[in-house]
């Protein structure tokens, strides 16, 4: 176990701590004797949830840890950071939950696309839209837990949050359409293949044919 992997695992560890902070009700918390505000501890969670995303992926590339259980877990504790943060959001009725089905649905349809071409030999890389996508996710959700405290940043949190649902559909659509391409392409290489080997067949078959009639002796 790398430390790029104990990150990722610290990621996993702080959701439910984010979501029972955002969630509880009747939270005393207090630093040094003063009061914190239960959405300001939420947001502290998930700020040091999103930096340890990014500390991870850059200690594996540049210790060169780049492992299968890190590859695994990593995108795993993504989703899971992000899907916990949107959906406690609703449950404290700060976004519609709509929006929080649109933004978790897509994440796991384009997780699935690339499941699916992996499997079948074919990488999908992020996009520049889905890393965009990612970026905007963490403005917006901190954004919001910003304006429980001051309500008159709500106009410019669900402004991001907008933005997000822009981002994750135009990405969604992209990484369809390499989908789309690597499919359509693997059939019709596969069809050609098929086509080749029954011509092929067709031939020996003629020339067996062809030997055959030539060696049977005359009646």
């Amino acid at each position: 176990m790398n430390l790029p992997n104990l990150l990722t695992l610290l990621r996993i560890f702080f959701v439910p701590i984010m979501v029972a902070a955002l969630v509880q009700e009747n939270l005393n918390v207090q630093l040094a004797g003063i009061p914190v505000a239960t959405e300001f501890l939420a947001l502290a969670i998930f700020l040091a949830a999103a930096i340890t995303d990014i500390l991870d992926g850059y200690l594996a590339r540049r210790w060169q840890q780049v492992t299968t259980v890190g590859t695994l877990l990593d995108p795993i504790a993504d989703k899971m950071l992000i899907s916990a943060a949107l959906i406690s959001l609703v449950q404290v009725r700060q976004i519609p939950g709509w929006m929080a089905i649109l933004i978790i649905g897509r994440e796991f349809a384009v997780t699935g696309l690339r499941s699916i071409a992996a499997a079948e030999g074919y990488t999908i890389k992020a996009s520049d839209l889905g890393k965009t996508k990612t970026v905007t996710q963490v403005i917006a959700v901190s954004l919001i837990l910003i304006s429980i405290h001051w309500p008159q940043l709500r106009y410019f949190a669900m402004f991001s949050m907008w933005v997000v649902v822009g981002f994750g559909v135009a990405s969604a659509i992209g990484y369809f359409q390499k989908f789309w391409r690597k499919v359509d392409e693997s059939i019709k290489v596969s069809r050609r293949r098929e086509l080749l080997l029954e011509e092929r067949k067709r031939r020996r078959d003629s020339r067996a044919m062809a030997a055959s009639a030539s060696n049977t002796p005359p009646a």
